[in-house]
């Protein structure tokens, strides 16, 4: 249904689902009283509100579950890692781990947003779309001085996401992008 703005009727839902009219509206009934599901005045089905709530609940389970990923990369890397959801269009850090040995590492906060376009995270999510995997390098795009080396988290329906990992001084594309995408792929397995 989000990728139909405009909603659905419920035949069509059903024939999306692949279940009778009848199954959708004994459904239809509890996912608008708890607003995941509204009906237009065209008797359309839309996303409701409650959706947001939701994904907003969801977000905690999303970086517990990429912790201990984020946790071996850093370590391995000497950088701070980050996971990276799509938000509004935008990146944002969804789970930050730092190195427990480097004398110096980047400081990225939770929360912190940015244009896709720009830096590795974002650029990596845009790869995934384009259907590529491997790893992204960037240098400077987000903060001047900074090395950043992100891979697309690919094959977990409904998320966008990269790992990465960025840090003040030249990264090893080539050593650093193998582990970030084995990252991705292992945040991919934990959260599938």
């Amino acid at each position: 249904m989000a990728d139909v703005p405009g909603g659905l009727t419920v035949t069509e839902a059903a024939n999306q689902l692949g279940i009778g009219r009848a199954a959708v509206y004994r459904l239809v009934g509890p996912l608008a009283g708890h607003g995941m599901l509204r009906r237009g005045a065209d008797g359309r089905l839309r996303l409701g509100a409650g959706v947001l709530h939701l994904a907003r609940r969801a977000q905690p389970l999303l970086a517990e579950g990429a912790l201990p990923a984020l946790r071996r990369l850093a370590e391995q890397a000497g950088a701070t890692a980050h996971l990276t959801v799509v938000e509004g269009g935008e990146g944002v850090a969804l789970a930050v781990v730092e190195p427990s040995w480097t004398s110096f590492h980047v400081a990225y906060r939770t929360g912190a947003r940015h244009p896709l376009e720009r830096g590795a995270a974002g650029q990596a999510i845009l790869a995934g779309r384009a259907g590529e995997a491997g790893p992204v390098s960037t240098v400077g795009e987000l903060q001047p001085g900074a090395y950043g080396v992100a891979a697309p988290v690919l094959g977990v329906p409904g998320l966008e996401a990269s790992v990465g990992v960025v840090a003040l001084a030249p990264l090893d594309a080539e050593a650093v992008g193998a582990q970030v995408t084995a990252a991705a792929a292992a945040i991919a397995t934990a959260l599938a």
